[in-house]
């Protein structure tokens, strides 16, 4: 391969096990690996400033060309922890939600959910760096990923994403996963695979490097987040997709 492939990933503690693999030098002399927030990489995928990159789902409608590729993902089935809806009252009480500038697919994500399954109608707005101090009163806001996890020790109401869509719906959730905007060779996906499941073989060493206070990072991994693809995920995903034509 004369060109490395550029990967791109997020920087959450939820995609450490995908990417160890290639933090060791797995694939080093074939991909170029590029960290960032999960809109830049979503951007940078549509831009094709990157080939492949684990994106929100929300980005796909927005490619020219998409391929999910490898077997695995960020996902829950059920409660997920770190993306979540929180609230000073209860949700049929919320008047305004801000939405986490890091994120598409749960922005999304909550609009769906108010709409069909708590069927309330609250002001959506755009937050800002900071915008988790503006949690008070009838102003909510969905926060994702490792602020989420802080987030959980403040707020009086939680309202989990991925509980609420299995609830409603019956199936697990996918909130990224490994897509390229152009085809990729088999033998590629394959080394691609062992690279991921590398992480899966050194979880002690990874949860012993990025523990935070009051969060138990192998129940998060072991429990919270699914990681694996399957045949309900697919499904999920095609759901998802279809509703997301309905947010504006």
């Amino acid at each position: 391969m004369d060109k490395k492939i550029r990967v791109g990933a997020v920087s959450y503690l939820n995609t450490k096990p995908l990417i160890y693999g290639f933090e060791h030098g797995l694939m080093k002399d074939e991909i170029e690996l590029v960290i960032d927030y999960p809109a830049n990489i979503a951007d940078a995928l549509i831009n094709e400033q990157i080939d492949i990159g684990l994106v929100p789902m929300a980005v796909i409608p927005k490619l020219k060309e998409h391929h999910i590729i490898g077997d695995y993902c960020i996902a829950c089935d059920g409660e997920v922890a770190s993306v979540c809806l929180f609230s000073e009252v209860p949700v049929h009480e919320i008047e305004t939600i801000i939405l986490d500038y890091q994120s598409r697919t749960s922005v999304a994500l909550v609009q769906i959910l108010m709409s069909e399954y708590w069927k309330l109608t609250p002001r959506f707005v755009n937050g800002g760096v900071d915008f988790r101090s503006e949690i008070k009163g009838t102003t909510a806001a969905v926060v994702i990923g490792d602020r989420a996890l802080e987030q959980r020790k403040s707020s009086p109401y939680i309202y989990d994403l991925g509980t609420a869509w299995k609830a409603y719906t019956g199936l697990p959730f996918v909130f990224a996963a490994w897509v390229s905007n152009k085809p990729v060779a088999d033998d590629f996906i394959k080394k691609f695979n062992e690279a991921n499941a590398l992480g899966f073989k050194n979880m002690n060493q990874i949860v012993e490097k990025y523990s935070i206070p009051d969060i138990d990072l192998m129940k998060y991994y072991t429990q919270f987040i699914k990681f694996e693809l399957n045949i309900a995920m697919h499904e999920s995903i095609a759901l998802f997709l279809s509703k997301l034509k309905q947010v504006k």
